[in-house]
């Protein structure tokens, strides 16, 4: 093993760089390591969270591959090779051509839970897993899974309640999230949607439910569809290792990705900038936080370019001259 190698080896991040390199959020982490082993991070004396360079580089193939649609509980315990595999596999390009899974719910709400359960009327391609009569009993519950889409019951929305949301939406894990409401004001439901949350006023019928829950499952995006609605900031496909690493070869036959890499970063940059702005100022806080939002999905386009960019120019239907 050379001296590099063990310095790799040696390497330990925290939680929070772990998070920051992976695009994984915190609190994601913890639920996916509690229900899926995803790692097994060594611990300090005190019990905070040591991650290796592996654990890095297999988080972040993971999360690459959830947000192309895989479900967390198949891919969780793979190794790097295997993940790599995976994403090189014939649905890189086009993640639709295969059979979507079905879209798993979990509602909180005692009144929609039980209109659900006795209506009944989902289609086969949404599947009700859990129904919880108040957000302190699914709070108290460990969970086995995390649901694709988390519908939570609030008749009245209020600002001072989204707080609670957030705890709802963290322990749900990897969940989008809907709140159905019958009574809020303009802002509260703006600063929702910049928190990455979809509102849906009642009365909804099943049928409209179920296609909002669709509409928001991981991976639909990809098909076209417009992704404000009701999409939270997506997660970083490249992390800043990867990107330097593109840019760095990308001299050999097409400046192209190298191009695309400057854009990705100067949006990333501005993405943690309006991130930043929206934890420090309450004043402008949506407007930071819509800043955040949107140049996190410019940045999501680039990197979806970037991928098929790579893919056609390893295929050989790239050959022009550097730019």
């Amino acid at each position: 093993m050379t001296a590099h190698d063990r310095q790799l080896d040696e390497q330990r991040f925290r939680i929070g760089s772990v998070s920051q390199l992976t695009g994984v959020p915190a609190e994601t982490l913890r639920v996916w390591e509690r229900r899926y082993a995803v790692a097994s991070p060594a611990r300090t004396p005190s019990g905070v969270r040591l991650y290796s360079a592996e654990d890095v580089a297999r988080l972040t193939l993971i999360k690459r591959l959830v947000d192309r649609g895989d479900a967390i509980g198949s891919v969780a315990r793979l190794d790097l090779g295997q993940l790599r595999g995976r994403l090189q596999g014939p649905d890189l390009l086009d993640p639709m051509a295969s059979v979507r899974p079905p879209c798993r719910v979990m509602v909180v709400g005692a009144a929609l839970g039980e209109r659900l359960r006795l209506e009944g009327g989902l289609p086969e391609e949404v599947v009700l897993e859990r129904a919880f009569d108040t957000a302190a009993s699914f709070l108290a519950d460990p969970l086995t899974l995390c649901p694709d889409v988390l519908v939570v019951e609030q008749p009245t929305l209020h600002l001072d309640q989204l707080d609670d949301l957030r705890r709802l939406q963290m322990h749900a894990g990897a969940a989008r999230t809907v709140v159905v409401y019958v009574f809020s004001s303009s802002a509260t439901l703006s600063r929702l949607e910049a928190l990455g949350m979809s509102a849906r006023r009642a009365p909804l019928t099943t049928a409209e439910l179920a296609r909002c829950c669709l509409s928001l499952q991981p991976g639909v995006a990809a098909a076209g569809l417009d992704p404000e609605l009701g999409y939270g900031p997506p997660p970083r496909r490249y992390s800043d290792s990867e990107l330097i690493e593109i840019a760095a070869a990308s001299h050999t036959r097409c400046e192209c990705p190298r191009h695309l890499v400057d854009l990705i970063q100067a949006l990333a940059a501005f993405e943690r900038y309006g991130a930043e702005c929206e934890s420090r100022s309450s004043d402008n806080a949506l407007l930071h936080a819509a800043l955040y939002r949107s140049t996190a999905h410019a940045r999501a386009i680039l990197e979806n370019t970037l991928a098929r960019t790579l893919s056609l120019l390893a295929g050989g239907a790239c050959d022009q001259d550097k730019d």
